[in-house]
């Protein structure tokens, strides 16, 4: 192997050396190990009906991981293949051929009782340090708090990440008896993957290397999405449109949710309700604004294309063939099976066809991606559904994206919304969100630590739906445990008496203008930002405008992004691996290098406890006050106002007011937050196209001298004003 050695030792071990690891590898003869001995009539007994607890397929060999500098990273003690009856009901591959049963797969890892864990996908129970969990490593709508979805990549405090080679249902018990223990249904080896680094940016490169580029989207999906379910006509999509540009607010994306067809498979629009999508698009492009159309995977019968699908086997299906549509009626249908090639690009040129290049929508949301109907009991073209159970998010995506880039080339950027994932989708211009939560407090607490985890996965775009999507049912005698600090009453009609929703939807909203994407979402008769009264619209705008006053400083972390693989919504553990006090702080986290974001997920709480990390001071960005870090404050939180704050040694620049990232926006000032030596690479290029791949583009880097209390910046011209009008030096 390039960049490998390999020796052995004289005490029989083989040891594997890279630049950045050493494996050791126990001999063989390497004693097993055994339980404290028993006398001996009972272990007689015991190796009678029990067969001495030996069980079938466990190989007891030691191999263990290190830094070159010889810090231990994590040892596995033992592994096992035991041999499955069958992979589910499904018993035919897709050329008729019997599967192989394949075996279930572990592997037992160390696990120091120091060690934290991060990661795994999507959890949404609530949980940022995975320790002391079992974790369910599976595409699950309907599991508890909310979807789970499976990314079996899991970063350790320790220093190293761990990737899991393996697509089945898996189960990872993190910690219990001082072990960790992998557990897959179906595989035909024990593969995983160990990358080490000193910092956790440098794992996330090798995630990067190893599974592939999270690529630049297009600008304007880092500016504002506004959704929700549904916008049903062209006409109503148009007022929406018109009514932030009416109020001079920024926005860039506006969807077209599902039920938008005439039948479900038809892939078209009713065109009673969207006469003229092709003339609606031209005027929004015109107005600085694109869309986003949803294409569901499923074709109910007696459609256009299903006797098609089904004859060459382009739907999921069972062992005889039978097309699985799941719990959906027959109006909803199966799922095209996207694992294949061929239905793969025959999806995308439909999708082609029949909506971007006659129509001009922009961007695909592809929902439904885990896929939606249980494959357990199916058939992929790849495979049998138990073996292949995580992967279709991977292809289906990629089906899109792939498709796009080799019909437009370099010249558009691909945006695709996708509800699950799997390793390597980030490659796919995707962004994912957390599925169909309920709109409640308790939903919002969990899932701050549930994106945190997420983006830890390897996958740094993830949003939510603000503000939830499910309406949690108002029972007559429903009243908020405290006065709500948004008055609803001038709302009812939107809200009915879930009269502290405005205040839910305010406080999620603060919360979103930090978030990777910034999508608004839901179930609801209204979804605008001057649906929730006269008290919510100028908190509202308010953040709104801030997200695109951050845009250049947003825009540069994707760069980074592009550049490392390593996401700008950031837990604490990654930046500051040395405080201890941050291993499972679940409603903080870093926003790119700057802010410190500390989300309001208590109704009618004013105020909240905010710990500043160690080893640096902090500037409160709404008063400028500095802090010393390493200490629990109380920051006040008005409703207006989300806690937020800033590290010593930052540079933040901030951009002129816009309506959408297609004008062009100038740096109005570059932040300084004094404190240590800081530096930020500025990046801009034209926001739509894959040329900064090549280096297009205009790279601006900026540096503060601590010592003299001086910027400077080299590279390209990134204002044309004197820095004295550029530059904000920020004084407590």
């Amino acid at each position: 192997m390039a960049g490998w050695t390999h020796e052995r030792d004289s005490a029989g071990y083989d040891i594997i050396r890279s630049g950045r690891i050493v494996i050791r590898v126990a001999p063989e003869n390497l004693p097993a190990p055994h339980p404290m001995p028993l006398d001996k009539l009972n272990q007689q007994l015991r190796n009678q009906y029990f067969y001495g607890y030996q069980r079938p397929g466990i190989y007891n060999d030691s191999l263990s991981v290190t830094t070159t500098e010889g810090k231990q990273l994590l040892t596995m003690w033992r592994w096992s293949m035991t041999p499955n009856a069958k992979e589910g009901t499904a018993t035919k591959d897709a050329k008729g051929a019997n599967t192989a049963p394949g075996y279930r797969v572990s592997a037992t890892f160390d696990s120091p009782a120091d060690e934290h864990y991060y990661g795994l996908g999507q959890q949404q129970q609530g949980a940022l340090d995975l320790r002391d969990h079992q974790i369910h490593c599976w595409h699950d709508y309907s599991a508890i708090g909310g979807e789970n979805v499976c990314v079996p990549f899991m970063v350790s405090s320790r220093g190293y990440g761990l990737i899991w080679d393996n697509p089945s249902k898996t189960t990872i018990d993190l910690g219990f008896n001082q072990q960790n223990v992998w557990s897959s249904d179906v595989g035909d080896r024990v593969s995983f993957f160990v990358i080490a680094g000193n910092k956790s940016d440098d794992i996330y490169e090798g995630y990067r290397q190893l599974t592939g580029i999270a690529h630049l989207l297009p600008k304007a999906t880092y500016g504002y999405i506004q959704s929700k379910a549904i916008y049903p006509a062209q006409q109503q999509l148009m007022d929406i449109a018109n009514g932030y540009r009416d109020r001079k607010l920024p926005l860039d994306v506006l969807v077209v949710d599902f039920l938008n067809m005439t039948k479900q498979g038809e892939m078209d629009l009713d065109p009673a309700r969207w006469p003229d999508p092709a003339a609606m698009n031209r005027q929004l492009h015109s107005m600085g604004i694109t869309t986003l159309l949803s294409v569901w995977p499923h074709f109910s019968e007696g459609t256009r294309y299903y006797d098609m699908l089904r004859q060459k086997g382009w739907l999921i299906h069972r062992a005889d063939g039978t097309p699985d549509r799941g719990h959906y009626t027959k109006e909803i249908g199966p799922n095209i099976d996207t694992t294949n090639p061929e239905a793969a690009k025959w999806w995308w040129d439909s999708i082609r066809d029949r909506y971007v290049k006659p129509y001009g929508f922009d961007y695909i949301w592809l929902d439904e991606t885990e896929p939606d109907v249980d494959p357990a009991n199916d058939l992929f073209y790849i495979g049998s559904g138990p073996r292949f159970y995580n992967v279709y998010p991977l292809f289906h995506t990629a089906s899109v994206y792939e498709g796009f880039r080799r019909d437009f080339g370099d010249s558009r950027r691909v945006m695709i919304l996708a509800r699950a994932a799997y390793l390597g989708a980030q490659r796919n211009g995707t962004v994912f969100w957390s599925s169909d939560i309920t709109s409640t407090w308790d939903m919002l607490k969990r899932s701050v630590p549930a994106g945190l985890n997420f983006t830890a996965s390897g996958m740094p775009y993830w949003d939510t739906d603000i503000a939830g999507f499910f309406s949690p049912p108002i029972y007559a005698n429903y009243h908020p445990e405290h006065k709500p600090l948004v008055d609803s009453s001038d709302v009812r009609g939107t809200v009915d008496g879930y009269e502290d929703y405005p205040e839910l939807f305010v406080r999620w909203y603060e919360w979103g203008a930090f978030q990777p994407v910034m999508r608004a979402h839901g179930e609801r008769d209204h979804n605008e930002v001057w649906s929730y009264g006269k008290d919510a619209e100028p908190i509202l705008e308010k953040y709104l405008r801030l997200r695109y006053q951050l845009m250049p400083y947003i825009y540069s972390q994707a760069y980074g992004t592009y550049q490392t693989g390593a996401p700008y919504m950031r837990a604490l553990f990654m930046d500051f691996p040395n405080d201890p006090n941050v291993t499972d702080i679940r409603d903080e986290y870093m926003f790119g290098p700057a802010f410190l974001v500390a989300p309001v997920t208590e109704q009618g709480a004013t105020s909240r406890s905010v710990y500043l990390p160690a080893g640096s001071d902090w500037y409160n960005y709404w008063t400028n006050e500095r802090i010393h870090g390493g200490q629990t404050i109380t920051a006040a939180a008005p409703i207006d106002t989300i806690p937020l704050f800033v590290r010593a040694g930052s540079i933040v620049p901030l951009g002129t007011t816009v309506l959408s990232t297609q004008e062009k926006q100038a740096i109005d000032s570059v932040r300084v937050y004094p404190g240590s030596d800081a530096d930020f690479t500025l990046f801009s290029d034209d926001g739509t196209t894959y040329a900064y791949e090549k280096g297009s583009g205009s790279i601006t880097r900026l540096h503060w001298d601590e010592a003299k209390h001086r910027l400077t910046h080299e590279g390209a011209s990134a204002w044309s004003e004197p820095d004295a009008k550029i530059v904000d030096i920020i004084h407590p």
